[in-house]
């Protein structure tokens, strides 16, 4: 029997796994994984009885294959779950399927809330035509003034600051985009290719927001060409968060005769010729080799590189510059928020009803607040009393903030609440919990423009599929790294050998949560 060999048991090694082992009979499957969690950033963290993610991930997309892979580890709910119950909240049901008051293997149906705020108001995200109601009179005109120059002047999109202006015109910009992005990349916009404003922006426009706002003020008029809508309104999860697809994804892997072996940190890779043929990797603090017939990395592109034999100097020079950005999230427990709901959704405790609150306000380091009541109630041990939050924060392996402790973590992000006027006083809070993550997000600067010439060198080697966010420096989300996993599994069953297909996966202009009117 031949040996695949996977290098972490996150999204996009998990789906290579069960794939292999579902789809095939010929291959005896091994996982190696850094960690002792199961997940990557995916991953659900338990903590005194609540449950806090890593990013937080909304489970929708638009490729088909991907859905069902996902009802067929944790079918939808068919019974309301217990906020819906309570709040009497109608929610799309599946005729059969678990009811989570009794079950845990379930994936719940949630509304999508997400917003900015930004100087104590609430603006919807992503921008949508509503702004236009939100900003007073004298901001308007200078929204409206400065996207006009913007159309005047058009700019080459040479960079992310270029393109955020040409889309919705320096003040906007200078209002949503610009503090916000300084503050999850590090860098300035105008230092950033404008590739990923491209996707994220979900092709949104100025003209793009009015022509939404206009199709929706009059239903029965449709644009004869494709239209683009905001993101959706609906999305799964599920009960324990996303953490426990991904374990139970893992414990069927298991339960089909793959192996994961925790601990493991690979630090070579052994090649021979245009092949490679085997692994080295610590556990508990020693050496180990595993020798493999076809690899699938999901670990950092520029630590795999660093890990490979006579990698001609140029392509190590890329990889070697690769950049990421890191993460810390500290989720507090507080009795109350002091934001209003002043939405129609009803929240239990009438909490303001965000999964997401993006803080563009420069005035503080805070990127977003997750609410994961909002999430599921089962995330938090007492949703009706309690709230139960992430600061998530951006930063860099080994700066200053990386090296905070948790006290001072904690201190930093009680302090910017109240600033923001979020809580009132820090004996709100009841507990907290510090969460670091390396390289969370693959950046689009430094070498990252000629990474394609990185990506020729490596496809070089038949039987090394570099599949998910960090396996191919994109960043992905969790349907995405599922998707390229399909794709390599796909091509070494058919024995394909090309590679074109897996590193696609992610590349087009729209965005996997968007569809086209053509599309519903």
């Amino acid at each position: 029997m031949k040996r695949a060999v996977i290098i972490g048991a996150g999204p996009a090694g998990l789906t290579a796994a069960y794939e292999l082992l579902k789809r095939s009979d010929e291959y005896e499957v091994l996982i190696l994984e850094e960690s002792q969690e199961i997940g990557g950033i995916s991953r659900t963290v338990r903590y005194h009885g609540n449950r806090m993610d890593i990013g937080g991930h909304r489970f929708f997309s638009k490729d088909d294959r991907v859905t069902a892979w996902w009802d067929k580890i944790m079918p939808r709910q068919g019974k309301p779950s217990y906020d819906d119950r309570v709040l009497g909240r109608k929610v799309l049901l599946k005729k059969g399927g678990p009811d989570p008051e009794k079950e845990d293997r379930v994936m719940l149906t949630r509304n999508r809330v997400s917003r900015i705020y930004y100087q104590k108001k609430f603006f919807e995200y992503p921008i949508s035509g509503k702004i236009i109601f939100q900003l007073d009179f004298i901001t308007l005109m200078k929204a409206g003034f400065s996207y006009l120059a913007s159309v005047v002047h058009k700019k080459p999109e040479d960079s992310l600051e270029n393109f955020y202006i040409n889309s919705f015109g320096r003040k906007l910009y200078s209002m949503f985009f610009e503090g916000y992005t300084e503050k999850l990349w590090g860098r300035h916009p105008s230092q950033i290719s404008a590739d990923w404003g491209a996707q994220r922006t979900k092709g949104l426009s100025i003209i793009g927001i009015l022509k939404d706002m206009v199709s929706k003020m009059l239903p029965g008029k449709k644009d004869k060409h494709k239209v683009q809508t905001s993101l959706i309104e609906e999305f799964n999860y599920p009960k324990y968060g996303p953490g426990q697809l991904w374990e139970t994804a893992a414990d069927e892997i298991v339960k089909m005769g793959g192996e994961i072996r925790k601990g493991c940190r690979v630090t070579r890779v052994q090649t021979e010729g245009n092949r490679v043929t085997g692994l080295e990797y610590q556990s508990d603090g020693q050496a180990c080799t595993v020798e493999g017939d076809v690899f699938f990395s999901s670990m950092p592109l520029k630590d795999l590189v660093a890990g490979m034999p006579e990698v001609p100097e140029k392509e190590a020079k890329i990889a070697a510059g690769l950049p990421y950005r890191d993460f810390v999230t500290v989720g507090l427990l507080v009795d109350k928020l002091n934001l209003k709901n002043e939405t129609e959704l009803k929240t239990l405790s009438n909490i303001v009803p965000d999964c997401w609150i993006y803080v563009q306000d420069v005035g503080v380091k805070l990127g977003r607040i997750q609410i994961f009541n909002n999430w599921s109630p089962y995330m938090v041990q007492d949703p009706e009393h309690t709230v139960w939050i992430g600061l998530e924060y951006f930063c860099d392996e080994g700066d200053k903030y990386w090296k905070l402790s948790q006290e001072k973590w904690v201190k930093l992000g009680v302090h910017e609440l109240i600033k923001m006027g979020v809580i009132s006083d820090e004996k709100q809070v009841l507990d907290s919990h510090r969460e670091r993550v390396k390289k969370a997000y693959p950046a689009y600067f430094d070498t990252y423009a000629e990474i394609d010439q990185l990506i020729g060198y490596l496809n070089q080697f038949e039987n090394l599929y570099c599949v998910g966010r960090n396996g191919q420096h994109r960043y992905n989300n969790m349907d995405h790294s599922m998707a390229t996993s399909f794709e390599a599994v796909d091509n070494l069953l058919s024995g394909k050998s090309g590679k074109e297909n897996v590193w696609s996966v992610n590349t087009e202009k729209e965005y996997h949560e968007v569809k086209s009117q053509e599309e519903k």
